[in-house]
């Protein structure tokens, strides 16, 4: 069997904030790649505004290196469970994996995940111990962790002897050695590793072509554009190839451009073999999962699992007296068109139609997957409504089942009480608990999906903000049948409209915590705030105060109010009951009432009883 020992095919994978793209950044600075003069940006990798801003990788990205003749393909991975789509669907393009571990909090939650899809592919493992330069890292009991979480997740033996390469990707230096003295300003000891230990491809260039495609992509110049892995064959632009679709119907097309992968660039290329990674357009209407094969000898591969999504919410067209205020685009048929075409790029999105034709169903893997979502339709001048996210309950062997998660914890000991409670009246279970040193505790709970929703906020209240909180899909289980993750508050709401006044707002401090600055427009049905109690209170906060020409003896006092509670995206959907809807505009979330009208409001509540 011949091999192909010119290229090198790793994806990069880790926990969310274990370094996984600032090493690649500092791959790309150190290879043989990138002119001298070139400058690099912190984080390249992340060229979507939003994951610059919040630090995280969302969509998966490929870039290549060369290194003293051998060319490496990288994929850089998300790390968060709710993008997991990206994951496993580049677990297939390439041949082994660098599992990046951070060198003080060690295995966490995606790290299981992540790790659990690679090992499922049967891929090999190299493994990096990240910011070995923290003044609390303790690599070899990361190193023992790793090998545990490998021997508790089902790895072979091939799997289980991982080379380990302890560095410090912000710096610029790694070493074979756990000692920081040791630490060298190259990341050469990265590279070999992957050279010696990451399998090559097969060279079947000789053989009928097959290429998958796991990616998307979108030019206006050339339309769409299919990226993958040429696991058979050769191809070559100019070529008549087939397309195997996901339904088994074949279609021609003639590849137009070929492209291959360098630095931060992409490069166009004639012709492409067995273990290539490419971009090719050409086809209008190719999708993820799909087969590229020889006209003569169409051979489909097998098609990509991907896991189901868990949570769903409705995404609706504004209908609010504020709608199209805002908006560029507002009607149902721009909504659905934007969501259809999300569905070309994202294999973990599902979108359904409903009863009602402004109304769509959508439904992802959890509550930042769909946050991102809304979060780039806003910015792109849509204006829409969602609904509070539900879980999705499936029917397995008969038994009506909901997703549990497995969540992890790492917070000061003394907040543990209250953590330990919080979460047992979510209907969590322990699953662990183990005592980290300084004060430090990390527990471990499987919980069902529904109590986790709207969770984070209280959390942050229950630790002062200095817990850490991290979770992930574990496997659906037979339902529990009691309420979980509602809200304990109820809400304050305009029963007016008009514009919020300073003396209403003082007026109503008493009352809860208020949404809205003095100025802000509101209208009738609008949330303005969270009752401090259980129940729903209704209140004019556009009262203004009687000017009379009486002097007051306090006269000369200035109003001060609180400073308003400003909620994010994310806040806004995790704070929605059932009967609320989040309005989101390119300048603006409101909570609001399903029902706005008072009136119709309370005997729907009491017909409802």
């Amino acid at each position: 069997m011949k091999i192909r020992n010119d290229i090198r095919n790793i994806a990069i994978i880790a926990h969310v904030d274990h370094g996984k793209t600032t090493l690649v950044n500092e791959l790309l600075k150190q290879s043989d790649t990138l002119d001298a003069r070139a400058q690099i940006d912190d984080r390249a990798m992340d060229r979507n505004d939003i994951e610059r801003e919040r630090g995280i990788t969302i969509l998966a990205k490929n870039t290549a290196v060369n290194y003293k003749g051998t060319r490496i393909n990288i994929m850089d991975t998300p790390g968060h469970a709710d993008f997991g789509g990206e994951v496993e669907r580049i677990m297939k393009m390439v041949d082994g994996v660098i599992l990046v571990v951070d060198a003080y909090e060690g295995t966490m939650p995606q790290t299981r995940f992540v790790l659990k899809k690679a090992l499922e592919e049967g891929k090999t493992p190299l493994v990096v111990v990240n910011k070995i330069d923290k003044p609390s890292a303790r690599p070899e009991v990361v190193v023992d962790e790793v090998l545990n979480l490998l021997i508790e997740l089902g790895a072979d033996d091939d799997q289980l002897e991982f080379p380990v390469v302890y560095a410090s990707a912000i710096n610029g230096t790694s070493s074979l050695s756990s000692d920081l003295q040791d630490q060298e300003n190259t990341m050469d000891p990265i590279f070999e590793s992957v050279i010696e230990h990451i399998p090559a491809p097969i060279d079947n260039s000789d053989e009928p072509l097959q290429c998958q495609v796991t990616m998307l992509d979108y030019n206006d110049f050339v339309g769409r554009i299919g990226i993958g892995r040429v696991f058979r064959g050769k191809i070559k632009v100019g070529d008549a190839v087939t397309v195997i679709k996901i339904d088994g119907s074949k279609k021609n097309f003639r590849v137009t451009k070929l492209y291959g992968f360098l630095g931060l660039d992409r490069i166009e290329i004639k012709e492409a073999m067995a273990g290539d990674l490419i971009a090719i357009s050409g086809m209008d209407d190719i999708y993820v999962g799909e087969t590229i094969a020889s006209v003569d000898n169409p051979e489909a591969m097998p098609l990509l699992h991907i896991d189901e999504p868990t949570l769903e919410m409705n995404f609706l067209t504004n209908n609010s007296p504020f709608a199209g205020r805002e908006g560029k685009y507002v009607t149902a048929r721009n909504l659905e068109d934007r969501l259809m075409q999300e569905l070309h790029t994202d294999v973990s999105l599902n979108v359904t139609s409903t009863d009602s034709p402004d109304t769509f169903k959508v439904a992802g893997r959890g509550e930042l997957h769909l946050s991102i979502l809304i979060e780039n339709m806003r910015r792109q001048g849509y204006e829409f409504q969602v609904s509070r996210p539900q879980v999705i309950i499936r029917e397995i062997d008969g038994v009506k089942s909901e997703p549990f998660e497995r969540l992890q914890i790492d917070t000061p000991e003394e907040y543990m009480g209250g953590i330990i409670e919080a979460i047992s009246n979510r209907r969590g279970e322990m699953a662990d608990m183990v005592h980290s040193g300084n004060g430090q505790i990390r527990l471990v709970f499987s919980v069902p999906a529904r109590g986790l929703i709207g969770f984070s906020t209280e959390f942050m209240s229950l630790t002062r903000g200095y817990g850490i909180m991290n979770h992930t899909y574990d496997e659906y289980r037979p339902v529990i049948n009691v309420e979980l993750g509602q809200r304990r508050n109820g809400t304050l709401v305009s029963i007016d409209s008009g514009q919020a006044t300073t003396y209403s707002i003082m007026n109503l401090e008493d009352r809860g915590s208020i949404f809205v600055e003095p100025g802000t427009e509101v209208y009738q049905g609008m949330i303005v705030g969270e009752h401090n109690r259980e129940n729903d209170l209704t209140v004019n906060i556009t009262k203004a105060k009687q000017l009379t020409n009486v002097r007051s003896a306090n006269k000369d006092q200035t109003a001060v109010i609180k400073s308003t509670k400003k909620m994010t995206l994310e806040e806004a959907i995790q704070f929605m009951a059932d009967d609320e809807y989040c309005e989101i505009t390119p300048m603006s979330i409101r909570l609001r009432k399903r029902i706005l009208d008072k009136s119709t409001r309370e005997k729907a509540k009491k017909n409802k009883k």
